[in-house]
């Protein structure tokens, strides 16, 4: 394809290519990046189409041209203009003006190593010109733990969890079953909440890594069999793309034991957090039983004895699936306020999961240095130093002070 031809196809056409590239998994197909770049080139589309903006805005294809907009319609006044919309139209924070830009920025980037753009335009200082200062921070990503959160989180989902499985160990051997199903249910769930928590509170362990992402297929969250009570560890899927063991202290050891205990799963390969969602829950048992030949009637029988439709799940050995990142948000919302923790954040009124990373680094830098916490982390000491440089410049300013209070004594 010549230059001349490329400059006439339209944006669009080029919009799952450069996905597929820039995607996860097997064919490009999963990633949080792939649906957020994808999110904001379907608006860019739009934009430029002349169906988002203001009420004068029309969009980048020349008044008499009936077409969808093309890669030849593009310059740094293009890129400029967009940058003035996210700024001002869209009514977007600062940082996450940058955010929404950088996106179209890469795509940018990308089509001109493909032959579909001359220059880099997203990148002239021209067309980046009406975008906000960046502060270094990224929007969503201030909150930590404090020593009083996590403790008030853990001693509340810890009690929970106690009292649901002292009324489910107590009941009277006449209980009804049904009663004794659904008591048991109460404690399963509570423990597994409690686990959760503890887990996101003291191993500093990523959401993402922990449980499913759905745009990721390789992040099916962790197993029993990658969990390593004895030695204390944790195989996880990290970051940067590959497997390896984190640390579980001592704090986490037996509210996982205890919920393991209590669950039983029939087999090493079920979720450690799997989804207590009942409509995903229904439609998985329903369908499993009907693959291996249940009838319709017999199905609604067989799960009229079960109180829930998990606890079927693990006396057939029909796996559920882990509970999503996005759940365990909903966890936390519904815990911190049955808490009632006192949250003071501009974003969240919750204690958010990676709140809980945040807040263990904080303690291991304070407590360790940076080496150590970085290793624990699973970061490098460089970027830890940068998100962490709040606790050195303190730490700067008590020994500025000590220095201060030294002079003063001897000129005194």
């Amino acid at each position: 394809m010549t230059p001349r031809e490329r400059a006439d196809q339209s944006l669009t056409s080029s919009f799952e290519r450069y996905l597929q590239d820039k995607g996860k998994g097997r064919g490009g197909d999963g990633g949080n990046y792939r649906r957020n770049a994808a999110r904001e080139l379907e608006r860019f589309a739009e934009w430029a189409a002349g169906d988002r903006g203001s009420d004068s805005w029309t969009g980048i294809v020349p008044e008499d041209g009936d077409r969808d907009p093309i890669f030849g319609d593009l310059d740094e006044r293009v890129f400029r203009e967009y940058a003035r919309h996210l700024s001002g139209d869209r009514g977007l924070k600062q940082n996450t003006v940058q955010t929404y830009y950088r996106y179209i920025s890469a795509w940018c980037g990308w089509c001109v190593n493909e032959g579909y753009l001359e220059a880099h335009y997203a990148q002239r200082a021209s067309a980046m010109a009406p975008l906000p200062d960046d502060d270094g921070r990224k929007p969503g990503d201030q909150q930590a733990w404090t020593s009083e959160q996590r403790h008030a989180l853990t001693r509340y989902v810890d009690g929970r969890a106690r009292d649901a499985v002292e009324t489910y160990t107590t009941l009277p051997e006449d209980t009804d079953p049904l009663d004794k199903q659904g008591a048991r249910y109460a404690a399963l769930k509570a423990a597994r909440d409690r686990a959760l928590v503890f887990v996101l509170a003291y191993t500093a362990v990523r959401v993402g890594e922990l449980l499913r992402d759905p745009n990721d297929p390789r992040r099916r969250g962790v197993r029993w069999e990658d969990l390593s009570l004895e030695d204390g560890s944790m195989d996880v899927y990290r970051k940067k793309q590959q497997w390896d063991a984190a640390s579980v202290p001592d704090p986490v050891i037996s509210p996982l034991r205890s919920y393991r205990q209590l669950m039983d799963p029939p087999t090493e390969r079920w979720s450690v957090f799997p989804t207590f969602d009942q409509r995903t829950l229904a439609e998985l048992v329903e369908e499993e039983l009907s693959e291996r030949g249940d009838r319709p009637e017999a199905i609604t029988e067989h799960r009229e004895e079960y109180a829930r439709d998990i606890l079927l799940a693990l006396d057939e050995d029909i796996r559920p699936p882990s509970i999503t990142t996005a759940g365990a948000r909903s966890i936390l919302q519904r815990l911190s306020e049955a808490a009632a923790i006192d949250i003071d954040h501009p974003k969240h009124d919750y204690l958010a999961p990676h709140g809980g990373r945040r807040g263990m680094g904080e303690v291991l830098v304070r407590a360790f240095g940076y080496t150590v916490a970085a290793r624990y982390l699973d970061n490098s000491e460089e970027m830890v130093r940068e998100r962490y440089s709040h606790i050195e410049a303190g730490e700067l300013g008590d020994v500025a002070t000590e220095a201060l209070n030294e002079i003063d004594s001897v000129s005194s």
